[in-house]
């Protein structure tokens, strides 16, 4: 079972940028679809992008795109969110998630603010 590990968050000014990681342990990093989630304060979990494990497609929710670009290096068995031009309703506690036939596996989060 894939054990999932995000850093890269902190704090930024607005039209400022951070690139997040998610780095996989366990198992072969490349069978797995991988997906960024974040969670405001008081709201629900939303998608934010995601990544094919065998095209390497891509998929943005409205408020990424243009904006946010999200990759793989299987080698290191890491998934990047690159975030630019933040803003402060991009403030959350982001979550990468990867997925198999099997299930769903999440990693513990981590957190951004984006002051205005």
């Amino acid at each position: 079972q894939v054990q999932l590990v995000e850093s890269g968050g902190g704090s930024v000014q607005a039209g400022g940028f951070l690139r997040l990681s998610c780095a996989a342990s366990g198992t072969r990093f490349s069978d797995y679809s991988v997906a960024w989630f974040r969670q405001a304060p008081g709201k629900g979990r939303e998608f934010v992008a995601m990544i094919n494990w065998n095209d390497f497609g891509t998929r943005y929710a409205e408020s990424a795109k243009g904006r946010f670009t999200i990759a793989r290096n299987n080698a290191e068995n890491t998934v990047y969110l690159q975030m630019n031009s933040l803003k402060s309703e991009d403030t959350a506690v982001y979550y990468c998630r990867a997925s198999d036939y099997r299930g769903f596996y999440w990693g513990q989060g981590t957190p951004v603010t984006v002051s205005s």
